[in-house]
């Protein structure tokens, strides 16, 4: 072989390990996955953000600002003249901080807290530092939970979804967050926020009325319910009933008879279902779990090693169903609780992806 064919290819293969290297520095190197998976575009009048969490194992809690942390605390930022939040939950220093600025550049700040959470030294801490500051915390529902997730402001814009204000909700367990931009819809959350601020009226106390639960937004049908008031659980079975095609979901808790019934009418009638649950309780009496997979439905239970926390159904590719609400009888007759049913294909897409990730990710048995 000629001297110079034997330099061509000694260089050839050099060359070569040199780019395997630098790719496999290059693949290393790449960022990981974000904390929070955020679907800002498709949404025909700009009128609604999504945000999911990316939970990892072992977590991260770095609250970079890709976070729901870091979202949330920009949508209070944004506050002008008012912050309504009824909160299960809080202890992320960002929102907690957002929340004080607030009030101090002379928005009014108020605040609605699961009562035991506010009587518990291990859980109020955040609760007291704002009560500190001057912003009044009402703690309520003595007899189950006041389980809502959810802010106001300016009486324009509303925060909503499965997540809790929390460092677990956030870094640990799978959660929805959604941030709608509509003076209507706000205007439904602090009709019944103030039934629990001002009136103190929770659970079971609580009244309907003062609320639209037929909107338009962006020209996407919306309807918004509360619990126990507005019977719930009967809105999620109409909806059901209505499907044609698909029913996607992903619980957390789900134990509610009239809706598991429906879901196995609508299979028996040729729509294909599939879910998710959240292992813990799963294999209980009480969970749809067992009922549902005797029937040879395909669900699964999840496989996040911490939890699951959405409550949500995907209807027919184009119907999204979701909330703080878990289905569950306590959910409908005794906590504090809100939902959302939007038809959207845009947000449905979302939401969509959403449930592969996770359904991809949950044990198949």
């Amino acid at each position: 072989m000629k001297r110079s064919t034997k330099i061509f290819l000694i260089g050839m293969v050099v060359g070569v390990g040199i780019c395997l290297t630098l790719a496999v520095l290059a693949l290393l190197l790449l960022p990981s996955e974000p904390s929070v998976r955020l679907s800002e575009t498709g949404n025909a009048g700009g009128w609604y953000t999504v945000y999911f969490t990316a939970p990892k194992s072992p977590a991260r809690e770095s609250n970079p600002p890709d976070s729901l942390d870091a979202a949330l605390t920009r949508f209070i930022q944004s506050a002008k003249s008012s912050v309504d939040i009824a909160a299960s939950q809080l202890d992320l220093p960002g929102v907690i901080q957002a929340l004080l600025d607030a009030k101090k550049r002379g928005a009014v700040v108020r605040v609605v807290a699961d009562v035991d959470i506010l009587s518990d030294k291990k859980e109020n801490q955040a609760f007291k530092e704002l009560e500190n500051a001057g912003i009044r915390v009402v703690g309520g529902n003595p007899n189950a939970i006041m389980h809502n997730k959810f802010v106001v402001v300016d009486k324009t814009a509303v925060w909503t979804g499965s997540w809790n204000f929390t460092t677990n909700d956030t870094y640990r367990y799978n959660n929805n967050g959604v941030a709608i931009q509509s003076p209507e819809l706000a205007r439904n959350y602090t009709a019944t926020f103030e039934k629990m601020f001002a009136d103190k009226k929770f659970g079971a106390q609580r009244k309907p009325g003062g609320t639209t639960p037929r909107l338009t937004i962006g020209g996407s049908a919306v309807e918004n319910y509360f619990a126990p008031e507005d019977k719930v659980a009967a809105k999620i079975v109409a909806r059901l009933k209505q499907a044609a095609r698909t029913i996607d979901f992903m619980a957390y808790s789900f134990t509610d008879d009239d809706i598991g019934a429906v879901v196995l009418e609508r299979a028996k009638g040729g729509v294909q279902v599939r879910g998710v649950f959240e292992n813990t309780g799963s294999e209980t009496q009480y969970s749809e779990y067992g009922k549902l997979k005797q029937a040879k439905l395909d669900v699964r239970q999840d496989g996040n090693p911490y939890l699951m926390h959405h409550k949500v159904f995907i209807v027919d590719g184009k119907t999204v169903i979701f909330g703080s609400y878990n289905f569950s009888k306590s959910a409908d007759e005794d906590n504090d609780e809100n939902l959302l049913i939007v038809d959207d294909l845009a947000l449905a897409a979302q939401f969509e992806a959403e449930f592969a990730r996770v359904y991809e990710q949950a044990k198949k048995k």
